[in-house]
């Protein structure tokens, strides 16, 4: 599959990838303009020369005067030229974040006491800002944008506990854009701060040719073990989680490579997508970035970033670990062999190139080290440079240089529009409460008791979080379905409650009617759409029992554990999943009846969940069930001798 057409692939699932393709004058003004806005956020990283609000502002201005020269109203306008209104809409978008910039001081002084400007300068940043997220993330965030600005001016003709008494427009303008509870609020702040440097340094990445090094590490790695391309597929979209922001741009990217070869193998088609689906939405939960959600979550709940990446740690493991073992018992079922040594790249060349992956170790070692993210960022840029220096295949020109400066500013547009459209929701739950009313609402239907309130709040996360970037995701999800989880009297720590809703925000993304990823991957595979996406759920059954274990154990986020205790957690749930990914395959040493499927199931269950008792009942079922197997194979074995 050439570059073009995974482009056009990706923008097919994904609007934030669909994007006109320009030429002459106007690409070089683009590009230019990109590359500014890279220069302007390193600038600020550096010197901070504005108050938040302006750099908020300014960060917003680039955002949507982007947007509308490069992305179109319609699939049409995919082309070369510009219409004369976008030209407008981006004057426009940088004119009401310039607003800011200019007039900062007038705007600061009166505070409550706004003109007449003000309000038709805040307006349109809020239909501007509602027309760039349509264009550049979709009709759902959009949707659930436009439904809570009604809710907020028609509050008064609510039914039962949805009702207030309304918002004047000029109250919502002036808290959509002249407050930090709206537009220019928390989730722009981290874009403006910490994920656009994030993003740069994946583009900087990307120049070093480190996303086709994931590609061939895995196949070393992984390629001639028993089903290979898939086992393959599992690891490199682990590595890409780790810079990725988008479940559809991963499955894309890699997935032109490894569906095809795991269909060569002789994986279903269904199954082949499916597990590149599921493999490429894990890279989400993937510390340390975590498609960008990291930063927020730490941010939302006043937890230090590093906290939040290690708790992010086991679960995601355990998430990688439940596909390794069923794509495993899938190709052992059908009898499938690993890749042949001439499929495989050479050893020794690949792993002469392990230093492109310094800059990701180095990044997360400054993470950890409690070095602020903007700091971590520039300095992981800075070190792409100089790790790619070390050889001439890899070293960067000025022109790449550039390159990955527009790269970057490009791909954070997305974050730009889907951080800003949250930012309405946001405010709009601050003016109205809703929040805090939706969570007793759904205390109340599910009787205060916690499953239920879980399963409710799951169901809630995956609707809100169909056809959503990760970051609009999280902010959404965490506002809206969170609060009904810590409002319990159940202790549930606040770390769980917001990984609990994100991780069921993510896996909207398989999970059929709206499974963008796994539609994605169908597409590669050639597989039914809707087939493709209950398989993928099938697969990625981890993710959908993980949040619940962590919410009941929250050893597995390492909440009130000691590392000995971790160790012990994360072993016996490994154990556990060997029991599950065998029950859903249902094949272990030999094939499973449905009796025996739905034991290791719970077995594996059992020894999931933290707990001594728990662990010995599990640990001693699937001992048995092994043993079991192991002496019906070697009879079956003795009777064909």
């Amino acid at each position: 599959m050439s570059q073009e057409e995974i482009q056009e692939m990706i923008g097919k699932y994904d609007p934030d990838f669909a994007f006109r393709r320009l030429e002459g004058v106007m690409r070089a003004f683009t590009f230019a303009f990109a590359v500014l806005f890279s220069l302007y956020q390193l600038y600020v990283s550096f010197f901070t020369p504005f108050p938040d609000q302006v750099h908020r502002a300014v960060h917003l201005s680039f955002g949507l005067g982007l947007i509308f020269l490069l992305y179109p109203s319609t699939k049409k306008g995919r082309g070369s030229r510009i219409p004369w209104y976008d030209y407008v809409l981006a004057a426009l978008g940088i004119g009401v974040g310039l607003y800011w910039l200019l007039n900062y001081e007038e705007l600061f002084n009166r505070i409550g006491n706004f003109t007449v400007t003000d309000f038709i300068v805040g307006g349109l940043a809020m239909i501007l800002v509602l027309i760039a997220a349509l264009r550049v993330v979709g009709i759902p965030i959009v949707t659930i944008a436009a439904v809570f600005l009604l809710y907020a001016y028609f509050g008064n003709h609510m039914p039962g506990f949805l009702e207030h008494r309304g918002v004047s427009l000029e109250r919502l303008i002036s808290q959509m854009y002249f407050t930090s509870e709206g537009i220019l609020g928390t989730p722009l702040m981290v874009s403006a701060s910490f994920i656009f440097l994030f993003i740069l340094f994946g583009s900087f990445l990307d120049k070093t040719g480190v996303g086709e090094y994931f590609n061939d590490l895995s196949l070393v790695v992984a390629g001639r073990r028993i089903g290979g391309p898939a086992k393959v597929t599992i690891f490199s979209s682990a590595l890409q989680g780790t810079i990725s922001g988008s479940s559809v741009a991963n499955v894309v990217t890699s997935g032109a490579f490894t569906i095809p070869m795991m269909k060569r193998l002789g994986y279903r088609r269904e199954f082949a997508g499916a597990v590149e689906a599921s493999s490429s939405t894990g890279g989400q939960i993937m510390p340390p970035i975590m498609g960008a959600a990291a930063f927020l979550m730490a941010e939302f709940t006043n937890i230090p970033y590093s906290q939040v990446a290690l708790a992010a740690l086991i679960p995601a493991l355990l998430f990688f670990t439940g596909i390794w073992i069923m794509v495993h018992f899938e190709a052992k079922r059908l009898g499938l062999r690993g890749l042949l040594p001439e499929e495989l790249p050479r050893r020794k060349e690949v792993l002469q190139k392990l230093y492109l992956l310094i800059p990701i170790l180095a990044i997360i070692g400054f993470l950890m080290s409690g070095m602020s993210p903007m700091r971590s960022a520039i300095y992981g840029i800075l070190s792409v440079i100089v790790v790619g220096a070390v050889r001439k295949a890899t070293r960067m020109s000025f022109k790449d240089i550039l390159s990955a400066l527009e790269d970057g500013a490009r791909s954070a547009l997305g974050v730009v529009a889907a951080t800003a459209c949250a930012g309405i929701i946001v405010g709009v739950i601050t003016l109205t409460g809703i929040g805090l009313k939706f969570a007793n609402g759904l205390l109340e239907l599910a009787g205060g008791l916690l499953l239920p309130t879980l399963i409710l709040t799951m169901l809630a996360s995956l609707v809100l979080g169909m056809g959503t970037p990760t970051t609009a995701n999280y902010i959404i999800t965490s506002t809206i379905a969170a609060p009904a989880i810590i409002a319990l009297d159940y202790p549930v720590p606040l770390l769980a409650a917001h990984m609990f809703v994100f991780y069921f925000g993510i896996v909207a993304d398989i999970t059929p009617p709206v499974a963008l990823a796994s539609f994605a991957a169908s597409g590669i595979a050639d597989s039914n759409p809707m087939k493709t996406g209950l398989e993928s759920t099938r697969v990625a059954i981890a993710a959908f029992i993980i949040p619940f274990i962590f919410v009941y154990q929250p050893q597995l986020l390492l909440i009130d554990t000691t590392w000995a205790e971790a160790v012990g957690v994360t072993v016996t749930a490994v154990i556990g999943m060997i029991g599950v990914g065998a029950g859903m395959i249902g094949f272990w040493l030999r094939p499973l009846n449905a009796v025996e499927r739905l034991i290791v199931i719970a077995a594996g269950l059992l020894l999931i969940i933290p707990g001594l008792v728990t662990d010995l009942i599990g640990m001693g079922t699937l001992g048995v069930m092994f043993s079991l197997q192991y002496v019906q194979g070697k009879r079956r074995k003795g009777s064909l001798n």
